[in-house]
């Protein structure tokens, strides 16, 4: 889907008024319009309802089936995904339905990719990560688009105050929610009107001499987890300008299960791997 750019209330510039008084200079602000305060009310209302569907509980763990999709090649894959906030985000793939393959772990410091077959990993902080460190997304970031919430990139959280520099364009079926970090990097969302529910997430990183970089996630088939709304079906697209991953998670017996180590020890007996050498062990399982 291609979003177009709308308007932003913008902050009227103070302009020098000469008076007759004199000697002496006044310096006043124009004062907004009536109907622009309003209008910025409604927004601020409209993601307040948007935030106001996050979920409350510190635990989501499902059943998942997960699609991996590099050009040409296509895997497909059953696991498990445990989340607890603010601290960790777990994908374990199995093969056959009970052998753990794979692991993809989240957390605050570093991204870890296992390959329990051939016994290797990778283990690397988010600015190793060329995409990553450009577009600013952090643990918080990827936190935001798998619990279905918005976010200010490389922010911890999004506080009232933060929230005033997004935008939202109401009227419509869906209204479209966009917050520019600075000339390269631009957010935007897709939510229900009604609702708030966030349909459809976009990050573009704009790069003059390295191309752009643009990660799409789509929320689909919502169910009630803790008398919220939750995603069970996510497409995601990561495009550069060297390839596009597609990944597809579909979850299934949605809970709250808090009974699991957060973190992963790597034995001595895995090898450390590069990025490609792992992602092309995983499309051959």
């Amino acid at each position: 889907m291609k979003l177009t750019r709308y308007l932003k209330i913008a902050v009227l510039a103070a302009p020098l008024l000469l008076t007759a008084c004199g000697s002496h200079k006044k310096l006043t602000k124009e004062q907004p319009k009536p109907e622009e305060v309003a209008e910025v009310a409604k927004q601020q209302q409209f993601l307040q309802k948007v935030q106001s569907n996050s979920q409350e509980n510190k635990f989501v763990t499902s059943k998942l089936k997960f699609t991996v999709e590099v050009g040409q090649q296509k895997v497909g894959l059953t696991g498990n995904l445990k989340m607890k906030r603010d601290d960790v985000i777990r994908l374990q793939l199995m093969a056959f339905g009970f052998v753990e393959a794979g692991r993809l772990e989240f957390t605050k410091d570093y991204v870890l990719i296992m390959d329990r077959i051939n016994k290797q990993y990778l283990k690397l902080p988010y600015n190793y990560v060329d995409f990553l460190r450009e577009s600013g997304i952090n643990f918080y970031t990827l936190q935001a688009l798998f619990w279905n919430e918005l976010f200010m990139p490389g922010q911890p959280t999004l506080t009232e105050e933060g929230r005033k520099k997004f935008s939202a364009t109401l009227g419509g079926e869906d209204v479209v929610i966009s917050y520019d970090a600075d000339s390269k990097l631009t957010c935007s969302w897709l939510a229900n009107d009604k609702t708030g529910v966030i349909k459809m997430a976009n990050i573009l990183y704009k790069d003059r001499f390295k191309g752009n970089s643009q990660l799409n996630w789509d929320y689909l088939d919502f169910k009630t987890l803790n008398k919220k709304v939750f995603p069970t079906s996510m497409n995601v697209t990561l495009t550069t300008l060297e390839k596009d991953i597609r990944l597809g998670i579909t979850l299934s017996y949605l809970g709250n299960d808090e009974n699991w180590e957060t973190r992963t020890v790597v034995s001595d007996k895995y090898r450390e791997v590069s990025v490609d050498e792992i992602l092309r062990r995983f499309m051959a399982l």
